[in-house]
């Protein structure tokens, strides 16, 4: 079979190996569609120390059902499925208490483990989540960022009415504005790009603030009504970002921490305590794939917005260099075999 495979940092190419068999307990998917995620970017330019070379990459991916274990009974061959990438021990302390996202053990497809850009793929039974049938194939695999945006609003606790700052409007803060307007929180967003605030507003986010052309803090202060936001969703990773969400969140407010930082960043942690603030980190997601589906299907979250182009499976290598060279010409890529 064909899969996208990196041989090392910047050598990226497809390659034909051996066909991947069903393993015990597990389905085997023949491969429609793939996302291609900022981590895998991250493997292509060598600065994702979790990665191993060679490795095949991608984990946001969707296929069918070609064959399942004899007793199965809640999927047949043929059904649209999506891989849930995240595959967890089942003992550790997290594991045993339901974070199972943050397994001690955790590897995930395309990082530790290969990945699914390839024709087809085998994944644990309790991982695979059937899809309904009015998805495209095209917009499957956006679920998977999706269940990100979604855990770190669980995360922060997030109720209808609040207003909800969210610093960074990449993919993953968009899709959390979304799903924050579809528990009736009122989201804010904070980017330097207007482009992307134009996108917010599409989007019917009710309110965008670019931090460096305006007040943030005067506007939230305003928007607010002086309290501040009760929760700030950080998903950009960027160090002023992440300083500046102790500023835009209430006295008693909540910090859901899902963008990833460079380096150690310094923070007035004397604020934590006089502000009282829940500060909590927000990584991958647990048994959340299901609503993120329904939440497609029905329209509640438009990921087709998102969508900077659809790709061929074979020019995925060609655009995992393009958006490595002009991240800011891209903000969702997805890839598909011909159907």
């Amino acid at each position: 079979m064909k899969a996208v495979q990196l041989k090392n940092p910047g050598n990226i190419s497809i390659e034909d190996i051996p066909q991947t068999l069903r393993a015990k307990d597990e389905i085997l998917v023949k491969v429609r569609s793939m996302g291609i995620c900022g981590s895998d970017i991250g493997a292509y330019r060598g600065v994702n120390p979790l990665v191993t070379y060679p490795r095949i990459i991608g984990h946001e991916i969707a296929g069918e059902v070609v064959e399942l274990p004899e007793n199965e009974t809640g999927l047949k061959a043929g059904d649209r499925v999506l891989l849930e990438p995240y595959v967890y021990c089942g003992t550790c302390y997290p594991c045993s208490i339901g974070h199972t996202n943050c397994c001690e053990n955790l590897t995930v497809r395309g990082v530790h483990i290969e990945g699914g850009m390839a024709e087809y793929v085998s994944h644990p039974r309790h991982l695979i989540h059937k899809v309904p049938d009015s998805i495209p194939w095209h917009l499957v695999p956006m679920a998977e960022p999706l269940v990100i945006a979604m855990h770190a609003i669980r995360q922060s606790e997030t109720r209808a009415g609040e207003h909800v700052v969210i610093t960074g409007a990449g993919q993953i803060g968009l899709l959390a504005a979304q799903y924050a307007l579809s528990l009736g929180a009122v989201p804010i967003i904070v980017d330097p790009v207007d482009e992307r605030l134009a996108l917010s507003r599409k989007l019917d986010i009710p309110h965008t603030i670019n931090p460096v052309s305006s007040d943030s803090l005067s506007e939230i202060w305003a928007i607010t009504g002086g309290r501040m936001a009760e929760v700030v969703i950080e998903a950009s990773g960027d160090a002023r970002a992440i300083r500046s969400a102790i500023d835009y969140v209430s006295y008693a407010g909540r910090i859901s921490l899902v963008g990833w930082p460079k380096s150690d960043i310094p923070l007035p942690t004397a604020l934590f305590t006089k502000k009282e603030l829940t500060i909590r980190g927000s990584r991958n997601s647990a048994g959340q794939f299901p609503e993120s589906l329904r939440l497609i299907a029905e329209g509640k979250v438009n990921v087709a917005a998102l969508l900077t182009q659809t790709v061929s499976f074979l020019d995925l290598p060609n655009t995992v260099k393009a958006i490595s060279e002009h991240p800011e010409k891209f903000l969702k890529v997805v890839g598909t075999f011909d159907i």
